[in-house]
């Protein structure tokens, strides 16, 4: 009975010694970790080009309405604004919900803090508010619009508040006062 033992035990400190394969191994486990770290580091980046390009077409946006080239602003006429000077969100005609509204300079209560995003679930969006104000009025616009993850099911999707539809909110936020009349 020893000699099968020891049969298998020359094959098990063979087969220990052996360094056929090893970098097979390394690969299989190394692979997945670099691959996740590039999708990860992919996401974060497209998510930040598509909030950098927002925040700045907001921005243009808020210096046209104070110098007076967008008269008698509506919601469909900021949303065509703000989505010709972006790229990078997909379908931004529907995507994208805008709030406008004067603040009172008494109190300065702002609104409540979640700006109103599309619901892409929904047949129906709600409607925001969009007022003009009047000379020398606090102004404050809110513009969210949903957009979709590059790869919404591996480590920074994944951690990322998605809505219903699997959207990520990507908010933008600017105060001015009107020009006065």
């Amino acid at each position: 009975m020893t000699r099968p033992l020891s049969i298998l035990r020359n094959g098990l400190r063979r087969f220990w010694r052996a360094t056929e394969g090893t970098a097979t191994v390394e690969f299989v486990v190394v692979f997945p970790v670099i691959m996740m770290l590039l999708f990860q580091s992919m996401e974060a980046s497209w998510i930040m080009v598509r909030q950098t390009m927002l925040d700045r077409a907001v921005d243009l946006t808020v210096r046209d309405l104070r110098l007076g080239h967008l008269p008698n602003p509506t919601n469909d006429s900021l949303r065509q604004h703000i989505c010709s000077l972006t790229t990078g969100i997909a379908n931004c005609d529907s995507s994208l919900m805008i709030e406008l509204k004067p603040l009172d300079t008494t109190t300065f209560a702002l609104p409540s803090t979640n700006a109103p995003c599309v619901d892409r679930t929904a047949k129906i969006q709600p409607v925001t508010t969009v007022q003009q104000g009047v000379g020398d009025n606090l102004m404050l616009i809110r513009v969210c619009a949903v957009v979709d993850l590059m790869f919404p099911g591996t480590g920074l999707g994944l951690k990322l508040p998605k809505d219903a539809s699997g959207g990520l909110d990507l908010i933008a936020t600017s105060a001015f006062v009107n020009e006065p009349s």
